[in-house]
């Protein structure tokens, strides 16, 4: 379980740090040019890895459902809307949308056994849970509208 929590981190630290990177590119690309790279040099980065590690086993084909074969280009559609998402909301306020989604969605696929996922029994606990990060995207992204930003004092410190 260790492993598991770890590799999750490190996961959700590598997707913060991309997704960073990924907007300063697309400041100055194109989201598709971005989209290009980023899916681009991934190509790359996992077919040397994989040579390395699994050398031409990597090209033997297992069986599974043909349409599984296909996720790259669900990535496609990730990349340009995170990019964009970033570009119009933010960073943070983009990325917990996302995260809120992607743990919803989650929610929804195992509960019903989707995509052929074992069926995971809904409880309300874990819906609660999901609606209390919903909440605290709310409270993040309208908790600091209560006034106008205040500008620092322009009078010499001891001074009232």
């Amino acid at each position: 379980m260790m492993v598991g929590l770890s590799l999750s981190l490190i996961a959700g630290s590598l997707v913060g740090l991309q997704n960073i990177f990924n907007s300063k590119v697309n400041e100055r690309a194109s989201s598709w040019a971005t989209t290009t790279l980023v899916l681009g040099l991934g190509f790359l980065a996992s077919l040397t890895l994989g040579l390395i590690v699994e050398g031409t086993d990597l090209f033997a084909p297992h069986p599974m459902q043909t349409w599984y074969w296909f996720s790259g280009l669900i990535g496609v559609g990730v990349v340009t809307c995170v990019v964009q998402g970033i570009r119009l909301l933010g960073p943070t306020f983009a990325v917990s949308i996302v995260m809120a989604a992607q743990l919803g969605f989650a929610l929804l696929w195992d509960s019903m056994g989707w995509l052929g996922l074992d069926k995971v029994p809904f409880t309300f606990s874990k819906l609660i849970g999901v609606l209390v990060i919903v909440g605290g995207i709310v409270v993040f992204k309208l908790g600091g509208r209560r006034g106008a930003p205040r500008e620092p004092s322009k009078m010499p410190a001891g001074h009232s």
